[in-house]
Parts: C-alpha cells; sequence; structure tokens
C-alpha cells in the first residue's frame, strides 16, 4: 500500500502565503514524480506544478513566479509553497506521486492524496 498524506491548506487572504506538505509512505521502490494538481467544482483536475526524480520543474503558467515546488532530501516528501495568492488559487489541491513498486512484478502507477482545500479570501 502507498499512502500520500497532505496538509498546510487552509483559508488565507489575497496576496498572503501558504505552504503545502504531501509525504509519501508505504511499500515504494521507487518515486517518479511528484506534484500537485488542484480542482475547482465543475472544473477539470489541473496541473500547478511537478517535480522529477531529477529535480526538474513544471508549473502552470497561472502559477509561474509565485510558487516554488521542492522535496526533502529523502524524496518522500514534496512541498508547494504558494505566495501572492490570488482568488482564483482556491481550490482543492492534490499531491500526485508516480510510484515504481515492486509485488509480484515492477508496476509503476499514479496515487492521489485525500485533498485539501485552500481558500483565497478577496
Amino acid at each position: 500500500q502507498v499512502h500520500l498524506v497532505e496538509s498546510g491548506g487552509g483559508l488565507v487572504q489575497a496576496g498572503g502565503s501558504l505552504r503545502l506538505s504531501c509525504a509519501a509512505s508505504g511499500s515504494m521502490l521507487r518515486i517518479n514524480t511528484m506534484g500537485w494538481y488542484r480542482q475547482v467544482p465543475g472544473k477539470q483536475r489541473e496541473l500547478v506544478a511537478s517535480i522529477t526524480r531529477g529535480g526538474t520543474t513544471n508549473y502552470a503558467d497561472s502559477v509561474k513566479a509565485r510558487f516554488t515546488i521542492s522535496r526533502d532530501s529523502a524524496w518522500n516528501t514534496v512541498y508547494l509553497q504558494m505566495n501572492s495568492l490570488k482568488s482564483e488559487d482556491t481550490a482543492v489541491y492534490y499531491c500526485n506521486a508516480l510510484i515504481t513498486r515492486y509485488t509480484t512484478a515492477l508496476n509503476t502507477a499514479e496515487y492521489w492524496g485525500q485533498g485539501t482545500q485552500v481558500t483565497v479570501s478577496a
């Protein structure tokens, strides 16, 4: 079993900052990529930021220069520092990871956290 546990969401005023954390645990051979997605009611889930095992980062245009994704040295926790928050950043934020496991064979699959609400008041 693999678990992704998010924390750090909440209510903040526009222009403020929040830091999200996501910790991966369980039986894992290798974490390939970790990232953050967000979703608002009635819209598709969208990529916010991602980071590869090699450290390559990718950001949605709407968050570039405001959000920063990083990871810890053990490569099992990823962070999303969100600055200069806007009302349009309000969403449920989901942690995502592409993880390779060995059960009866090597298997690479996508895993999701339960989501954390971020609300930015105008």
